[in-house]
């Protein structure tokens, strides 16, 4: 198995769900289902504006963006459905709870996206297993497709990848690759470069991601900027990016946490408490890292037959030490493990808020911790 791993660098997986919002809609009402669905802002207005839309409705040129009355006019049979973003946002955190079931290096980048770091991941399986795992799940739980890429050295390509086969698409795109089947794309096709900077580099006639990768560094400085434009995507261009899947650039996303997959099912309460105290002081470094305090606590057990048990409690007040957190996380555990071996223990806290936002509120721990 760990030959699919390399030993001095990383496999990254991009996780990117399908015409999402339509695709929430269709899970919630199966009736939607092989319908063209569009989301749109006001669907009782002409003026109203195509949010995304279903693959059925794409098919017929249905495009997000596109306004209501053209979409129409293209497909007299389009279902036009508000937006409820609440709904979205709900399962987009249940989507990041799954992937962290596999590693605990997770980083959203939108609603509906996210990079993965697996190298350490070869006790599950090969890169490619995982990845058909993570899509047969996402689809068998909450009926929602997806696309991965699969990218050994980096989250540039693993990105390029998950475009390249919608929807349901699994890619793998190696840097060996890229000069075959990145350079003959055309720039627009290329992730980081917009309608205006292929506007800008086609003016100097750079049309294709290989035209980028040969043009001359200088010259792309003066036209884009320095490191943070035209070299920096060239390198890309070339297959290089060293950025690491970071779960803490996920600032919109409002929950701080971490799993562990065990080499070894465990089946014994005390080696599962061990594990989950382990779990709680890296919960609370991170909220102390991010200057932040939770109200909700989740509690993720997967069994070794991959059955997943998801289980939180909401508290009346906000806690960030490692003893709070063990505290209401064995209460969840001791209440809902059944004692079945135990493959991955999760730990989410949810709700989180930054300290200086928030009014000092006095409870039990705190008032036990300033006793004299």
């Amino acid at each position: 198995m760990n030959k699919w791993y390399p030993k001095n660098g990383r496999v990254i997986l991009h996780v990117d769900m399908n015409s999402f919002y339509a695709s929430v809609e269709i899970a919630d009402d199966p009736n939607l289902k092989n319908k063209p669905v569009a989301i749109a802002g006001n669907p009782d207005e002409r003026k109203g504006i195509i949010v995304t839309s279903s693959y059925e409705a794409r098919n017929k040129g249905v495009k997000t963006t596109m306004p209501l009355w053209e979409a129409r006019k293209l497909c007299p049979d389009l279902i036009v459905i508000r937006p409820n973003f609440p709904r979205y946002r709900e399962i987009s955190q249940q989507i990041f709870k799954h992937l962290e079931t596999y590693t605990e290096f997770v980083e959203p980048v939108s609603i509906d996206e996210a990079y993965m770091d697996i190298t350490k991941c070869a006790h599950i399986g090969s890169p490619l297993e995982i990845a058909k795992m993570i899509r047969e799940e996402l689809r068998k739980e909450l009926g929602l497709p997806c696309s991965i890429g699969i990218s050994p050295p980096n989250k540039f390509l693993a990105k390029m990848a998950s475009d390249m086969k919608k929807p349901n698409g699994i890619t793998i795109l190696r840097k060996r690759d890229v000069e075959t089947r990145l350079w003959p794309l055309l720039l627009e096709q290329m992730y980081g470069v917009g309608k205006k900077t292929a506007e800008k580099l086609q003016k100097y006639d750079i049309h294709t991601i290989g035209d980028l990768v040969r043009a001359d560094t200088h010259a792309l400085k003066a036209i884009l900027g320095g490191v943070n434009g035209g070299e920096r995507l060239q390198a890309r261009a070339k297959g290089e990016d060293p950025r690491p899947v970071d779960p803490d650039q996920a600032q919109a996303f409002k929950s701080i946490g971490s799993s562990m997959t065990f080499p070894m099912d465990i089946d014994e309460y005390d080696e599962l408490i061990v594990q989950l105290q382990d779990l709680s002081k890296k919960v609370a470094f991170r909220l102390e890292r991010k200057k932040a305090v939770g109200n909700t606590i989740q509690l993720v057990i997967r069994y070794n037959n991959r059955h997943t048990v998801t289980r939180r409690i909401k508290l009346p007040h906000f806690i960030e030490k490692p003893e709070q957190i063990f505290y209401y996380s064995e209460t969840l555990l001791s209440k809902h493990w059944n004692g079945e071996p135990v493959r991955l223990l999760g730990i989410t806290m949810q709700n989180t808020e930054k300290k200086d936002e928030l009014f000092y509120q006095i409870n039990l721990f705190d008032y036990l911790d300033e006793l004299p």
